[in-house]
């Protein structure tokens, strides 16, 4: 690219990878739905005259105790089920900058400083409005930094259904970005009584689950026990169990390697995973720890006013809501200003606006910090619920207003980046 013609950024990318996000964002979508669905039945049925009944399903407990997994069934849905989540996403985010559009260092930065960006500022708010306090508010401060992909696209699917490929893209990679910056932050910030002798154990099974996928081993009777016990010696050693999900879908390698064991129309390992267990993590694992983890009992008008007045809640909506939105929008400005950039011509800021705010939808991840945070019965604990779902209703809500009012735009967007003239079956805006 000459010197003198500024790069653009938020563009539709390749055709491949336009293909792939699309197939990703569907699943995903479906995946908002559902978690929708899972937490309105949570609500329901905890503010309900049957409300003991559902707290006392979240403390059924189960597990072999000799093993230390006498655990509750939300327990089991936060550690084991999370972790497949965090597999497909380290899945993901490897693949992305292995072999997708981010493997250029050009086009991963904006992404990646807009989710540094739009997880700082709503850290430093939250700090800020619980200075002072002395009941232990400050370990909550990760709480608002997270982004829900899934619910973020299902708002995306009622309000913005022709939004272009670029946007679509650019929040998909920044919630994943998002979800590998939490999951170091639970493994820093929230682990207590390392247990150094489990935390290297699990060095062994991981090893050689990386050695079996390196070489394309498919076999799940070697794959699977081999992550079950990453799994537990993460758990045992006091880390979060969730980072084995992460460590594991790193393990896996993205570009297929032609073997003795596979044949030449198989895909690579990486996506052979994504297809099993993507829709496992969709439509089962997330929606389940959404159910577990979303139902507090409000105690109408008065105890949802009562909750808001903790200043963690508050921070909580704030960083969520006004956090988000500005360091995601304002570190896009700045990444224009300081490297010449310019948005793709289809584009106004305002659309990056309407991004920036439905990235302040935080439930799955924000939930879980609010857990290991404050604990999981405690009563912050269901102030944090609070905060966390009142924060992203108002930015499901004032995100879909922005963007709704652009629709029209985003449908001749849509319609430009079909055109195929020749009928090659490549949209000619993804023509060199």
């Amino acid at each position: 690219m000459p010197a003198d013609v500024p790069s653009r950024i938020l563009g539709h990318g390749s055709w491949a990878e336009a293909r792939r996000i699309a197939a990703i964002l569907r699943q995903e979508t479906v995946s908002g739905a559902l978690v929708l669905v899972a937490t309105l039945c949570a609500l329901i049925w905890a503010n309900s005259p049957f409300a003991s009944s559902y707290h006392a399903l979240r403390e059924v407990h189960f597990g072999p105790a000799a093993l230390h997994l006498d655990l509750s069934l939300g327990a089991w849905a936060a550690d084991g089920l999370l972790a497949i989540f965090f597999f497909v996403v380290g899945l993901e985010l490897k693949r992305e900058f292995v072999a997708g559009d981010l493997r250029s260092p050009r086009r991963a930065a904006l992404p990646v400083l807009a989710a540094v960006g739009g997880m700082a500022v709503p850290a430093m708010l939250f700090v800020t409005m619980n200075l002072g306090t002395t009941d232990g508010a400050l370990r909550g401060w990760a709480i608002p930094t997270a982004t829900d992909i899934a619910f973020a696209l299902a708002v995306l699917a009622i309000v913005g259904t022709h939004l272009s490929i670029g946007l679509r893209t650019f929040l998909l990679t920044l919630a994943v970005v998002d979800d590998l910056l939490a999951v170091v932050i639970i493994g820093v910030v929230y682990t207590s009584d390392l247990n150094f002798a489990a935390l290297i154990a699990a060095t062994v099974p991981l090893a050689i689950f990386t050695v079996a996928a390196q070489r394309q081993m498919r076999a799940w009777w070697l794959l699977l026990p081999l992550a079950a016990l990453t799994w537990f010696f993460v758990h045992a050693s006091g880390v979060h169990a969730t980072i084995a999900g992460v460590l594991l879908g790193f393990a896996v390698p993205v570009a297929h390697r032609a073997t003795s064991m596979t044949t030449e129309d198989e895909v690579g390992l990486a996506e052979h995973f994504e297809h099993r267990f993507r829709p496992i993590s969709a439509a089962f694992a997330v929606p389940v720890f959404a159910f577990l983890a979303a139902g507090v009992t409000v105690g109408g008008l008065d105890g949802f006013v009562d909750a808001l007045t903790d200043r963690v809640a508050m921070g909580i909506v704030v960083g969520l809501v006004a956090g988000k939105t500005f360091g995601i929008f304002c570190t896009t400005y700045l990444v224009t200003r300081f490297t010449r950039a310019e948005l793709d011509v289809s584009l106004r800021w305002l659309d990056v606006l309407g991004v920036a705010v439905l990235a302040g939808i935080g439930f799955t991840v924000s939930l879980l910090i609010g857990e290991l945070a404050f604990g999981a019965t405690s009563t912050r604990e269901a102030h944090v619920k609070i905060g966390v779902l009142t924060g992203s209703v108002l930015a499901a809500v004032i995100g879909a207003v922005i963007l709704s009012a652009r629709n029209r735009a985003y449908r001749r967007i849509e319609e430009a980046e079909a055109l195929d003239t020749d009928h090659d079956g490549l949209p000619d805006a993804h023509e060199s």
